[in-house]
């Protein structure tokens, strides 16, 4: 229920959770569930004694590579962690508890996961140093400019239009295309009988970061195919918003390649050609979701959702 003003002051004139309940079957709540059974790790209680011994192996061509895929992380970590309470906020102006109740774990977890970055740096690269560095013009607008614009938007626009162009800049985009892509990387070099591949204390991080957003991932997909339905005009304001800011995740991405020469990244794991094929299939597979889902009432919607999440509860966890 959306708090009434009376005199300048907010009150309530009800509360949902002592008139109808709470919907325990909703997305929201499911995923609050996992969240609460898998959100609880520690980044402080990681063990990166390997790391440091593996890291002082490091030539300085793989060094210099980790330190900017890190410094991405770490900035972009920060960022969300920033920018995220307008999107809670404004949910809660909606009443919608669920998804408030939910959201509550987004910002812990997100904060958390900006500890683990900076602990492993602190940790195990000899401590604070500047990475700005490696901030490259794709990523500096998408995390300095359209992050911080399209949440922070939220605290004035109750809009759903506003809310659908958050959450394709946060949820689709952010940690759809680039932070997936990311963790990949990551993935693909650590496979490797090389220092990097003696990272372990990284690759559990990384690991149990990639598992929470993956919850974020599916709400932001959800809550995008929720408000279209209420409202199918939104479709465009959607598909609008990932014009914008797709080429800028691609950009992220080349750039990245663009700071040495051609091929030298390979004996890392990290072809530029494989890496950028991974964004475009993530991509495509959450607009294969918003398509499918496309036209479909709100309670078809959460069945599919609901078979989703299912489908990934029974596949064996990543390594």
């Amino acid at each position: 229920m959306e708090p009434m003003s009376t005199n300048g002051q907010h009150r309530r004139d009800s509360y949902a959770t002592i008139t109808r309940g709470l919907n325990w079957d909703s997305i929201p709540m499911r995923l609050f569930q996992k969240a609460k059974k898998l959100g609880t790790w520690d980044p402080m209680a990681i063990d990166l004694s390997a790391d440091r011994e593996a890291w002082r192996g490091f030539e300085p061509l793989a060094m210099d590579s980790a330190l900017r895929n890190l410094a991405l992380f770490q900035a972009g970590e920060e960022g969300v962690t920033l920018d995220l309470l307008p999107l809670i906020m404004n949910v809660a102006k909606r009443g919608w508890i669920e998804d408030e109740i939910y959201l509550t774990s987004f910002l812990w977890e997100e904060a958390k996961h900006c500890e683990f970055f900076r602990h492993w740096l602190d940790e195990v690269a000899g401590g604070p140093k500047d990475l700005e560095q490696y901030i490259t013009p794709s990523y500096r607008t998408l995390f300095y400019e359209e992050l911080p614009a399209a949440l922070g938007a939220l605290a004035n626009d109750d809009s759903n239009a506003a809310l659908v162009r958050a959450a394709v800049t946060y949820n689709m985009i952010i940690e759809g295309v680039l932070a997936e892509t990311g963790y990949y990387g990551f993935r693909k070099s650590m496979e490797l009988d090389t220092p990097q591949g003696h990272l372990h204390g990284l690759l559990e991080g990384v690991t149990l970061i990639a598992r929470d957003e993956s919850r974020h991932i599916r709400y932001g997909v959800y809550l995008i195919d929720r408000l279209v339905a209420e409202e199918p005009p939104l479709w465009d304001v959607m598909e609008n918003r990932m014009r914008e800011l797709l080429p800028l995740a691609m950009g992220v991405v080349t750039e990245f390649y663009e700071a040495y020469e051609e091929g030298s990244l390979d004996e890392y794991g990290l072809p530029m050609e494989e890496v950028a094929a991974f964004s475009a299939t993530q991509f495509d597979k959450r607009m294969k979701v918003l398509e499918r889902d496309r036209g479909k009432k709100l309670a078809e919607i959460e069945a599919a959702t609901v078979t989703d999440i299912e489908a990934e509860e029974a596949e064996p966890a990543a390594v």
